[in-house]
């Protein structure tokens, strides 16, 4: 696999190696900023493969911490909710990717503010008196909400999951976006609160065993989502209330900030000072 660079309108760097995928944004010094995010990305990915059966491997309390920094960051934002369902690294795989290049950037450069965008799992740097703003938009291109961030917020990472994403998802959400302290957390909150979005037994969902779609997959024999039939309102309603439960608690236990989770047209949003509504979804 060869590493592509080339830049975008509106001054963004876009860097692509395998399933890595980033567009890349920073004001200051940016030049600096950019040739370090280069430097480093250029050896994440063989840094990640030369651990990938380990951390591909389920999460539980015998599970040793891994040798590489990038494979450090998935391990440590993964710990927390090990408890939680089936979970491997591999969750945090694209946010700790995001967090990684980020930290190369600031340490090499001076900047005020910059994203990280790895396929929508972003790292974040919001320098003081700055903000950030971005639009959560749905598998049909759609926008369904802005997120507003200011320095203060403490937010440095979002990330979004469900089964219109780039991985397969135990769940039925269309889309789950989280908002946490760092990208890698965010990353793996999103995707197991979009697995809790469930109807387990619904004849109108369809499942596969993830390994018959991807050799390659992680997720091994668990069923993920292959199809979701139109459902009424009491059926998201009882699906989304399962997802908000598990945001709810995540957000008691300071593991995230706030979440947005969509379902056919209706959404569950926590911390709703964070989000602006671009689409009328039926709140539950």
């Amino acid at each position: 696999m060869t590493i592509t660079a080339r830049m975008l309108s509106g001054d963004r760097l876009h860097l692509q190696h395998g399933p890595s995928d980033l567009i890349i944004w920073a004001e200051g010094e940016r030049e600096l900023a950019y040739r370090a995010a280069g430097k480093r990305f250029s050896t994440i990915i063989g840094e990640i493969v030369s651990e990938l059966p380990a951390l591909q491997e389920r999460m539980s309390l015998m599970t040793l911490e891994p040798k590489g920094q990038v494979a450090r960051r998935m391990h440590d934002a993964c710990l927390p909710f090990r408890s939680i369902g089936y979970l491997t690294r591999m969750a945090a795989v694209a946010g700790s990717v995001a967090d990684e290049i980020l930290c190369a950037m600031r340490h090499h450069a001076n900047i005020s503010k910059a994203y990280v965008n790895n396929g929508g799992d972003i790292a974040l740097y919001i320098g003081p008196g700055t903000s950030f703003s971005t639009a959560i938009r749905g598998h049909d291109n759609q926008d369904l909400a802005r997120i507003d961030l200011k320095d203060h917020d403490e937010i440095r990472g979002i990330a979004t999951s469900g089964r219109h994403g780039r991985s397969h998802s135990l769940g039925i959400a269309d889309s789950v976006t989280v908002l946490a302290k760092s990208a890698a957390s965010a990353d793996v909150a999103a995707t197991l609160i979009a697995n809790a979005v469930d109807l387990p037994d619904h004849p109108g969902i369809t499942r596969c065993a993830a390994h018959l779609l991807d050799e390659g997959t992680d997720l091994g024999e668990c069923l993920v989502v292959t199809g979701c039939k139109p459902l009424n309102a009491s059926e998201c309603t009882s699906a989304l209330s399962a997802g908000n439960r598990r945001a709810a608690d995540f957000e008691r236990q300071d593991l995230i900030s706030a979440a947005a989770i969509f379902l056919q047209g209706y959404s569950a949003i926590s911390q709703t000072h964070l989000f602006t509504e671009t689409k009328d979804p039926s709140y539950v």
